[in-house]
């Protein structure tokens, strides 16, 4: 077997309208409603799931807890924009840009949390 990319990740959030206004406004995501009331963050061709916390989603994480994610997402856009997107949006820039490797190179990436806390970094490949 051979994975072929991720489909999609769940998050577990306190607020639910809060963590897709971030998403939403910060990193371009698409909200989309799925099933009985649930939702989605749309991206290129994955997704990440919201489950409120507490979820009352089965089957789910044995431990699901907001603000534990670390997750980097990569961006088409020089990051120097991505640098003056987070400014205009007032934005706390926790690190960067600094260099890191990437799952395929080189990336600079710059670090944000979103409202639970998590970690978010977003790179570009140099």
């Amino acid at each position: 077997m051979e994975i072929d990319r991720l489909d999609h990740l769940v998050l577990t959030v306190r607020n639910l309208e809060e963590s897709c206004l971030f998403y939403e406004k910060v990193l371009g995501m698409r909200r989309e409603m799925f099933g009985e009331g649930r939702i989605a963050l749309n991206f290129g061709r994955q997704k990440i799931n919201l489950h409120p916390d507490p979820s009352p989603y089965e089957p789910k994480a044995k431990a699901p807890t907001a603000g534990s994610a670390d997750l980097c997402f990569v961006v088409d856009r020089a990051i120097d924009a991505v640098v003056a997107h987070l400014k205009s949006l007032e934005i706390a820039i926790e690190e960067g840009p600094v260099a890191r490797s990437g799952a395929v190179g080189p990336i600079t990436s710059v670090y944000v949390r979103d409202p639970d806390g998590n970690l978010i970094e977003i790179a570009t490949y140099t």
